[in-house]
C-alpha cells in the first residue's frame, strides 16, 4: 500500500474522543437524586402500606385492646362464608357494569356531538364537566332533595301527571340503579374530556379523504374514529374500572348500603369493618380481596383489548 492510500485511510478514520483525566467512567449515580424523592414517595405511600396491608390480613387486630394475633388465613376463610360480604361483592359488581359501559358509550357520544367550534359547543362541554369539579357531598345533598318522597322535583312531577311517587333510595330493586345514575351524571365529564382529547388529534386530512371517497357518517366513524382513538377506549373503560370499584361516598351519602343490604358496596363493607366494629385484620382481609378482584378485571379488560386490536 502506497504512502498516500495509508494517509487516506488514516485521514477517513473518526478521531478518537479524549476523555478528560479524572473523569468518572460508567453511570453516574449522582443521577439517582433526581428520582430519588419520588422513590421515597411512592414507597412511603404505596408498597410500604400495600406489604403493611397484606400483614394486617394475615392478624386478628383489635383496636380498641390494641392486640394482634397471628391468625394466617382465617380472615379470608371468613370472608368466604360471610354471606353479608357476598352480597357486597355481588353489588359492587353490578355497579361497576352498570357504570362503565355507560361511560365509555355516553361519554364517546358526547365528546363526538361537542367535537367542534362555536360557543354553543364550548359551554356545552363546560356544563358537562362542570358537574365533574363538585364534591361527593354536595352532589348527594343535591340529588337528596330532587328524589325526595315529599316535596322532591321527581315526586312533584311525578304526582304532576297523576303517577304513584317514586321513592328510588328506599326501594330496594332502585337503590342501587339510583346510585349508578347518580355517579353518571356527577363524573360523564372526565371521559367525555378524554375522548375530545383524542378525537383533536386525528389529522384533519384523513376526513378529507373520506368525504372525496363518499364515506357516510357511519363509515367514518367505525373504520376512521374509531380504530383512531381505540387506545383512548381501553383507557377510559380501565380507569373507570378502577373508580368505580371504589365507590364508596354515594352510596354511604344517599342510601347508606339501604335498603335491606341491596346497595352497599365493597368499600363501605370494609370501612364499617374496620371503623366501626374495630375488627382491622377482617377488614384489611376484605380489602386484599377487592384489590385482588381490581387487578383480575383490568388484567381481562387489557387482554380483551388487545386481542380486538389483533384481529
Amino acid at each position: 500500500m502506497s504512502a498516500t492510500a495509508s494517509t487516506g485511510a488514516l485521514a477517513r478514520r473518526p478521531a478518537s474522543r479524549a476523555v478528560p483525566q479524572g473523569a468518572p467512567i460508567g453511570p453516574r449515580w449522582t443521577n439517582a437524586l433526581f428520582v430519588m424523592p419520588f422513590l421515597i414517595v411512592y414507597l412511603l405511600l404505596l408498597v410500604i402500606p400495600l406489604f403493611h396491608g397484606i400483614w394486617l390480613s394475615l392478624n386478628d387486630v383489635d383496636l380498641l385492646s390494641r392486640s394482634s394475633e397471628f391468625v394466617g388465613l382465617k380472615n379470608f376463610r371468613d370472608l368466604w362464608a360471610d354471606e353479608h360480604f357476598h352480597q357486597v361483592v355481588r353489588n359492587t359488581f353490578a355497579f361497576v357494569l352498570m357504570t362503565t359501559p355507560v361511560f365509555v358509550a355516553l361519554g364517546l357520544a358526547l365528546a363526538l356531538a361537542l367535537n367542534r367550534p362555536g360557543r354553543t359547543a364550548a359551554a356545552l362541554r363546560a356544563i358537562f364537566f362542570g358537574s365533574s369539579v363538585l364534591s361527593v357531598t354536595i352532589v348527594t345533598l343535591v340529588w337528596k332533595l330532587v328524589l325526595m318522597p315529599q316535596g322532591g322535583m321527581l315526586a312533584n312531577i311525578t304526582n304532576s301527571v297523576g303517577l304513584p311517587t317514586l321513592m328510588p333510595l328506599t326501594t330496594e330493586s332502585l337503590a342501587l340503579p339510583t346510585v349508578a345514575a347518580v355517579t353518571v351524571w356527577w363524573i360523564i365529564g372526565l371521559p367525555m374530556m378524554l375522548f375530545l382529547a383524542a378525537l383533536q388529534q386525528i389529522p384533519r386530512e384523513i376526513y378529507e379523504a373520506a368525504e372525496l371517497d363518499n364515506a357516510g357518517r357511519w363509515r367514518t366513524l367505525f373504520h376512521i374514529t374509531l380504530p383512531s382513538i381505540r387506545r383512548t377506549v381501553v383507557l377510559v373503560a380501565i380507569i373507570e374500572v378502577i373508580l368505580q370499584f371504589q365507590l364508596f361516598g354515594q352510596a354511604h351519602l344517599l342510601t347508606q348500603g339501604g335498603p335491606n343490604n341491596s346497595s352497599r358496596p365493597m368499600v363501605q363493607f370494609i370501612y364499617e369493618v374496620g371503623f366501626q366494629q374495630w375488627s382491622l385484620g377482617y377488614a384489611a382481609a376484605a380489602s386484599q380481596v377487592l384489590f385482588a378482584i381490581m387487578l383480575v378485571a383490568m388484567a381481562a379488560q387489557a387482554w380483551a383489548s388487545s386481542r380486538k386490536q389483533s384481529f
